[in-house]
């Protein structure tokens, strides 16, 4: 052993050597030779380079440090910037032991309250044995991370404690999320305050989390990135309400006069980014687009303007990404792009509602995620629905001027449906027999985001 397990400085100094070193380099137990999992070029670094057993202790591998390692990959993307590749999985959640504990006993802090951080750059050319180790670094959760964290750890457990397990997702939380972990959608386990069996879970940091963490680590975070929670010791939740709740209520001229800042085109028609430029004058930033909010980054948030009408209903639904024919059959529902999407991401809601007298006034916010009650039925529904119509044959009937399709529609089940996405009937994905079929995307149904706006 070239390095003292008991003393944190020797041991990163022993793990700087691995800088350069390609995985075949180090592997000198031939663990590449199988080419299986995802999990063994950190147990190659584990036994090959540190020289111990490869465990499943509850205690971090460095345990007279208290220092857990990991091997975790980013990737370049095409317009050059860098991203990790996956969210960090680090232990997996004991349902019927974790809620007993309080978070500074928990299996997740005692295990991961350091970490040996080990990047390698994920290239899709390049065999495991080619990946090579670009960086290390040994992080500890700052202050402002550490709330974010503990909040998500209790928000895992009050679903353990209320016997949901079984509906833990990783929208749920910011930072610290509970990702499925097993073989498959199979792999269950007991929960102590419910009979029904819950998909194997382990706690993980986020992919957005691991994005910022390596871009700040490289150096190439962007300039403008600004964070909301510096300095305060609210989680993101407790910052946002505080910022808004003064401004419920009142209408954009009303907030316009306050901040200082005109919504406006010419004297009446209101700027087509207005809303985001409200958002940020309420957060104090000077700058428009929020992608930029540090903690936003971290923790997958997007923001959705909601508009109510005088008549308590919304006009239109809520459309995401483009899905392509040929691509969205080859997919199985569990790894699906939209199961992804949705059990990942959390949307900040800016909600206006016009008034009697058909003023536009902010009326709330709301921090939210797709319920995996929703995703693993109704959702699940239309996706299924939209593969099997695809992969039979869509049939098309022209009526008039107009196309029309039978893929399902508004009027599918209430929660989401399909329908056009695109700039006219031009703007095109192949369909799997060679037609041309005018691209589409998932939509929510407005009916359900208004209950989910108003509950």
């Amino acid at each position: 052993m070239n390095y003292n397990e008991k003393s944190i400085d020797s041991i990163m100094e022993y793990a700087n050597g691995l800088i350069g070193k390609r995985f075949g380099e180090i592997d000198t137990n031939e663990r590449l030779g199988d080419n299986k999992g995802k999990g063994n070029l950190g147990q190659i670094i584990e036994e090959s380079y540190f020289g111990y057993d490869i465990n499943s202790r509850a205690e971090a591998d460095f345990s007279h440090v208290g220092v857990e390692l990991k091997v975790t990959p980013f990737k370049v993307n095409k317009n050059k910037t860098i991203s990790a590749k996956e969210r960090l999985v680090l232990n997996i959640i004991n349902y019927m032991e974790e809620y007993q504990k309080d978070f500074y006993k928990s299996s997740f802090w005692e295990k991961n309250n350091k970490l040996l951080l080990v990047f390698y750059q994920w290239k899709k050319e390049l065999e495991k044995k080619d990946y090579a180790v670009k960086d290390i670094m040994l992080h500890e959760f700052s202050e402002e991370d550490l709330v974010v964290i503990k909040d998500d750890w209790n928000t895992i457990v009050n679903k353990i404690k209320n016997g949901k397990a079984h509906d833990l997702s990783e929208g749920d939380t910011n930072y610290l999320a509970a990702c499925p972990k097993g073989a498959n959608r199979s792999s269950v386990r007991k929960q102590p305050f419910s009979g029904e069996l819950a998909m194997q879970r382990a706690f993980s940091l986020k992919s957005s989390y691991m994005t910022s963490l390596i871009r700040k680590r490289l150096g190439v975070e962007d300039d403008e990135v600004v964070s909301i929670l510096k300095g305060t010791k609210m989680t993101i939740e407790q910052l946002l309400e505080s910022k808004f709740r003064v401004f419920y209520g009142k209408s954009v001229d009303e907030i316009s006069e306050n901040l200082g800042i005109n919504f406006y085109n010419g004297k009446s028609k209101l700027a087509k980014n207005h809303v985001q430029m409200l958002v940020s004058k309420i957060l104090g930033l000077t700058t428009t687009d929020l992608s930029k909010v540090d903690e936003f980054a971290k923790a997958n948030i997007k923001f959705k303007t909601i508009r109510i009408e005088k008549n308590g209903k919304i006009k239109e639904h809520m459309s995401f990404p483009t899905f392509k024919y040929k691509e969205i059959i080859e997919e199985d529902w569990g790894n699906s792009s939209l199961r992804n999407l949705f059990e990942e991401q959390k949307y900040l809601f800016v909600v206006f509602r016009y008034d009697e007298n058909n003023v536009l006034r902010l009326d709330k916010i709301k921090l939210w995620n797709m319920p995996i009650s929703v995703l693993d039925t109704y959702v699940k529904d239309t996706w299924e629905e939209t593969v099997r119509v695809i992969k039979e044959g869509v049939q098309l009937e022209v009526r008039g001027n107009k196309s029309f399709d039978n893929l399902p529609g508004p009027k599918f089940n209430g929660v989401c449906h399909t329908r056009p996405h695109a700039r006219d009937s031009e703007d095109t994905y192949e369909l799997p027999d060679g037609r041309k079929l005018v691209k589409k995307c998932f939509w929510l149904d407005k009916e359900y985001i208004l209950n989910t706006v108003n509950r």
